[in-house]
């Protein structure tokens, strides 16, 4: 697929190395050349430099025969003018677009055809403030995924000592729960991926990864870890777009405060919010913090623009008595140098962001693509379109699939059923399939298994 990218930041920089792995021909664009050469040297990709909105430079990048175009740069408008471009005058079949500004989101039918010519809206902050408020609903959660629209979900937990599954086999699972479906899909072990057989005995500190219905979830949960406690003091360091918008969909349910530096912002917030507290000042500040009995918060959270602030604010309320804290970390580099320690959740938007892009770039019928483990692996939800003919998974059962080396299912949604998968069920037409791939070479290969007839060739 011949792709251009517009944007060479954190976003457009990781998706280009996603995507240039798996023998796509990417051209990136960016005005900033030194970002373009480095990431030239690292990859094996086209660069453009120059304004990602010019005619001249989307023809130089190769618009007049690319099948997509994804403008991520940090200018929404910048974004929404190169669509305009590539639809106009190069008659691009797929444009994706980033835009954060709520304003331009809120208004019906600007996006269209006819009006800005946008397939796929990408709202990061939309994306982050939901990732944010399913970790909020199941306490002690590292990871939750939404499947089916939340049908299924797929939630990550660290096994602790005394759990009840603990040194035991996996198989030994359906004997403490027999009326509960739900299926391990991978683990990982101090950095390393297992894939989960039913004599695979779960170590104290293993990340386990398991799919279940979202009713069956806290109970799964239960045997892996002493659960917690639900939470219900909310304490948000940060009053920008993600700590409103988080804000707004908890306050009904949740008793929240943010702390926010500027005064004008924290009148807004004050006038925009139902029941959340604001307070104006540093969410760095001891003495703040203790004023605000942080000791009596279940979770705090730092959801400011700046690492080292979120970093650093977050420490100082785990210090002071809070009971877990969540920070999001722009710079990649620096999650998995915190997480686990005395922060117990590192965010990163941008592999939140990459998994959201991804959906609408894969080949074959790709409903989502969800990052595991910060990018480590992949969950991937999956229609099998066609018939027993046409399709190399309609009518076999899962044991007689060739599935890539690394490659599990987990689930099947049909109507609304959640199947958890055994080697024996057998896939129908229209079944919304949840794969899981150790190994993100084999994308590729599992794309193609969920291509229908003469799209083989």
């Amino acid at each position: 697929m011949k792709i251009i990218i517009l944007g060479a930041g954190q976003v457009g920089g990781s998706l280009a190395e996603h995507l240039a792995s798996e023998a796509n021909d990417i051209t990136v664009v960016d005005t900033d050349g030194e970002r373009l050469r480095d990431l030239g040297d690292r990859l094996d990709i086209r660069t453009v430099q120059g304004r990602a909105s010019f005619p001249t430079v989307l023809r130089q990048a190769g618009a007049d025969d690319a099948d997509m175009l994804v403008a991520v740069t940090n200018s929404d408008e910048t974004n929404m003018v190169a669509c305009q471009v590539a639809h106009t005058l190069f008659h691009t079949p797929t444009k994706i677009a980033r835009v954060r500004e709520a304003a331009y989101l809120t208004r019906g039918g600007l996006f269209n055809n006819d009006a800005i010519p946008v397939d796929v809206l990408i709202s990061p902050e939309q994306v982050v403030t939901n990732y944010i408020k399913r970790l909020i609903e199941h306490p002690g959660a590292l990871q939750v995924i939404d499947f089916a629209e939340g049908k299924a979900q797929l939630v990550a937990v660290k096994a602790y000592y005394g759990g009840p599954l603990v040194g035991q086999q996996l198989r030994q699972l359906r004997e403490h729960m027999p009326n509960v479906e739900t299926r391990v899909a991978a683990i990982f072990r101090r950095d390393r991926p297992i894939l989960p057989q039913g004599d695979t005995v779960i170590e104290a500190d293993d990340e386990v990864f398991f799919i279940a219905a979202k009713a069956n979830i806290r109970a799964v949960m239960s045997e892996m870890r002493r659960l917690d406690e639900t939470y219900k003091r909310i304490v948000i360091a940060g009053g920008g777009q993600i700590g409103e918008r988080l804000a707004e969909a908890i306050e009904s349910r949740y008793q929240v405060k943010i702390i926010e530096m500027n005064p004008a912002r924290c009148r807004y917030l004050s006038d925009t919010l139902d029941s959340t507290v604001v307070l104006q000042g540093s969410a760095s500040d001891r003495d703040l913090l203790l004023e605000e009995n942080i000791a009596d918060a279940d979770i705090f959270l730092a959801l400011t623009n700046d690492d080292e602030a979120n970093i650093m604010s977050s420490l100082l309320a785990k210090r002071l008595g809070a009971k877990k804290v969540m920070t999001i970390i722009n710079n990649p580099a620096y999650v998995d140098l915190i997480q686990g320690g005395d922060i117990d959740i590192a965010i990163s938007p941008q592999l939140a962001t990459i998994g959201t892009l991804l959906a609408h770039v894969r080949r074959g019928d790709i409903v989502s693509v969800h990052s595991l483990r910060r990018g480590a692996a992949e969950a991937i939800e999956a229609i099998a379109h066609g018939d027993a003919k046409s399709s190399k998974v309609i009518g076999k059962a899962i044991e007689n699939i060739g599935l890539p080396p690394g490659t599990t299912i987990g689930a099947i949604i049909r109507d609304e059923q959640v199947i958890i998968a055994h080697d024996n069920t057998v896939i129908a037409a229209g079944d919304h399939v949840i794969l899981f791939l150790v190994d993100k070479k084999h994308i590729r290969d599992v794309e193609k298994l969920f291509h229908v007839g003469l799209s083989f060739f």
